[in-house]
């Protein structure tokens, strides 16, 4: 992998992670409430999950968005933030469509048990969490290097 990339830990990689949360609460609930009414608050997680519409919104859409954002921008906008991107392990280059759509799916091994699997990325030597190790991506951003100048002060 280039020298001039470092991998990304977890705290930065949490942040990106809220900001993409805020962003997609930010387009999806507008919708939600012209589909449910007033009643969106109180409709329960029961009700909701068994419609077309909610199966849309919360599973199909935020994968197909996620995976053309890493595809397109090798991003999320959260990680654009830090400019971080995801690249393949092996290379350093974009990762496949394949290995995208396996980084997803593992989010849900991720999520296992008290989300250990994000944890992970706190510990492990390349940041790494169960979803990057399966499909075989890192995320990295570029080295911050320090002017003469800037190291004096």
């Amino acid at each position: 992998m280039d020298n001039d990339l470092k991998y990304v830990g977890f705290w930065k990689r949490f942040l990106a992670f809220l900001l993409d949360v805020f962003l997609i609460l930010l387009i999806t609930l507008p919708f939600l409430f012209l589909e449910y009414g007033s009643d969106f608050v109180q409709t329960s997680a029961e009700d909701a999950s068994n419609s077309s519409f909610d199966i849309l919104m919360n599973y199909i859409l935020p994968a197909f968005v996620t995976i053309l954002l890493w595809k397109y921008f090798q991003a999320t906008p959260g990680k654009m933030v830090f400019k971080a991107t995801i690249v393949d392990k092996m290379t350093g280059g974009k990762p496949s469509l394949g290995q995208l759509i396996i980084r997803y799916l593992g989010y849900f091994v991720s999520l296992g048990p008290v989300g250990f699997g994000y944890i992970w990325i706190a510990f492990d030597k390349k940041k790494q969490g169960f979803h990057d190790k399966l499909a075989n991506t890192v995320v990295v951003q570029p080295k911050v290097i320090e002017t003469e100048h800037e190291t004096e002060k």
